[in-house]
């Protein structure tokens, strides 16, 4: 079965698709579609490890200390 997001980035190169292709070949891939799976496929590997990445470097919210009403001294 074809992705159909692949095939849909595949269309909208238009005028870019020249120098795609030639990118392709370059790289080594046997085909444009085959170049295009794997970039989708790097893509939602990254979006996937910067969420984790987001989600293990949140801060600890501290708990803000009470104000001192009177003089340090005391």
């Amino acid at each position: 079965m074809e992705n159909l997001l692949v095939l849909d980035r595949i269309e909208s190169l238009r005028g870019r698709r020249g120098y795609e292709e030639k990118k392709v070949a370059k790289l080594g891939f046997a085909s444009l579609y085959d170049y295009f799976e794997d970039k989708i496929a790097k893509e939602t590997k990254t979006v996937g490890v910067k969420k984790e990445v987001a989600l293990q470097s949140k801060p600890l919210i501290q708990a803000k200390s009470k104000k001192q009403t009177s003089c340090s001294c005391c």
